[in-house]
């Protein structure tokens, strides 16, 4: 048994020191059926010689006066037993050979051990799944039923992976590797159970910081996640590197990072976004790639009116309601779509077309409080504009102006459109032609 001391720390997770203590205790609770609860024992192994001294302490009482023999000891015998200076009220040591006792008491010893090293097995792999809730590890399929699989990791440890955890249209054969994050580990009535999921939030996570070097290193980070396992998710990533552009790392050159993620995930379409603290901006982005005209926020209630042209609808609710739906888990607001039928959209000009005459962070400022289009900063009051945001009064009227000087230039094109050019015009006193009219 002490040759194999060093096994059991390998094969089993049970460490020297324990395996002593068990066998000591094994021990302890055989004796105790062999003679009383109450009996005074002692054992003591020997890890480097390999044996086992055990100890029988008895009370020595005068003669006649033994009540219980395995406690107490007359003084006769105890000085007969190899103790000839015995003294009544003295602690008497009888050695015990534990090999006299049998060969059904040895079996019962050996058994007692083997239950107690079967539940330190079990303690040690809950201990162990327990602090590894939520990674991500690999099993090999053992067994497929109707309603779960069964996985085996290197350690042949069982991982149970439900139906309900596995992502549609997943199909596992014998032998094949499965990946998975370790989702929950239970002790019920000593028997652990290691549920892992393909499902969880938490696995694309994971899954990100195995394929982004820059995420498993801090330099990014995943700050919200959103997903319909099997169809589509959402990712918002952020960076504490301005030389890092997030996104583009996550994606990694020609979709070289993401891919290995979406065949993992059995093509699940991914979506990242650059996260923002703004929940306006950050709802705009979540929406994607619709485009949004408008928004109003009732942060309070968590919740967002969003205004689109009537052809970004469909973009914005996506195929079955995905994209609709993973923007609202993705951001935590309520998002209802509205088609904003008042604005004139022919002739309506998104701000980002103005990068060249207006500074960047001043439309991102206008952005961020719902304007999206020049029509809808110059259908606004001014008053309005200066309350709403953050810029000067002078900067507003500037913007203004950009925006009202690019609808007037386009005046005389929209009559020329109808006219002949103004060379070719006739004269004002001439009379009309019938082609003219």
């Amino acid at each position: 048994m002490v040759e194999q001391f060093a096994e059991f720390k390998e094969l089993k997770n049970i460490d020297k020191a324990t395996m002593i203590s068990v066998l000591e205790e094994s021990f302890r609770k055989e004796l105790a059926k062999m003679f009383s609860e109450k009996a005074n024992i002692d054992v003591i192994l020997n890890p480097d010689k390999g044996d086992v001294q055990i100890f029988l302490n008895l009370e020595v009482v005068p003669d006649g006066e033994v009540t219980d023999p395995n406690t107490q000891i007359g003084l006769t015998d105890a000085r007969a037993d190899d103790d000839p200076e015995a003294e009544v009220g003295e602690e008497h040591t009888r050695i015990i050979i534990f090999e006299k006792f049998g060969r059904r008491a040895i079996l019962n010893l050996r058994q007692t051990l083997q239950s107690r090293i079967l539940d330190l097995q079990k303690e040690s792999i809950f201990n162990k799944f327990k602090e590894l809730e939520g990674q991500l590890i690999t099993g090999e399929v053992y067994q497929t039923w109707s309603r779960e699989t069964l996985l085996l990791d290197d350690e042949k440890n069982e991982l149970l992976l439900p139906k309900s955890e596995a992502i549609p249209g997943d199909f596992f054969r014998k032998g094949e590797a499965v990946r998975a994050v370790i989702s929950s580990v239970d002790n019920k009535n000593n028997n652990p159970k290691i549920t892992v999921s393909r499902v969880s939030n938490l696995f694309l996570v994971r899954l990100f910081e195995l394929e982004v070097p820059e995420i498993k290193d801090g330099l990014i980070n995943i700050r919200a996640v959103a997903r319909i396992p099997g169809e589509r998710a959402k990712i918002a990533v952020e960076s504490y590197d301005d030389r890092i552009d997030p996104v583009g790392a996550c994606v990694g050159v020609k979709g070289s990072r993401i891919h290995g993620i979406v065949r993992e995930l059995r093509n699940e379409n991914i979506d990242v976004i650059l996260y923002t603290s703004n929940p306006s901006l950050f709802i705009q982005r979540a929406l994607a790639p619709a485009k949004i005209s408008a928004i109003r926020l009732d942060e309070e209630k968590k919740k967002a009116e969003v205004f689109l042209r009537p052809e970004e609808v469909s973009l914005a609710i996506g195929k079955n309601g995905h994209n609709i739906k993973l923007a609202t888990m993705l951001t935590g607001y309520t998002i209802d779509v509205y088609r904003d039928t008042e604005m004139v959209y022919e002739d309506d000009i998104f701000l980002d077309d103005f990068r060249d005459e207006i500074e960047e962070w001043v439309i991102d400022e206008f952005k961020d409080k719902g304007y999206v289009t020049a029509k809808s900063i110059l259908n606004a009051p001014r008053q309005a504009l200066i309350e709403k945001t953050d810029l000067e009064e002078n900067t507003i009227d500037e913007v203004i102006a950009v925006l009202r000087s690019e609808y007037e230039d386009e005046e005389p094109a929209e009559t020329s459109a109808d006219a002949p050019a103004a060379e070719e015009a006739p004269a004002a006193d001439e009379a009309e032609t019938p082609e003219a009219k």
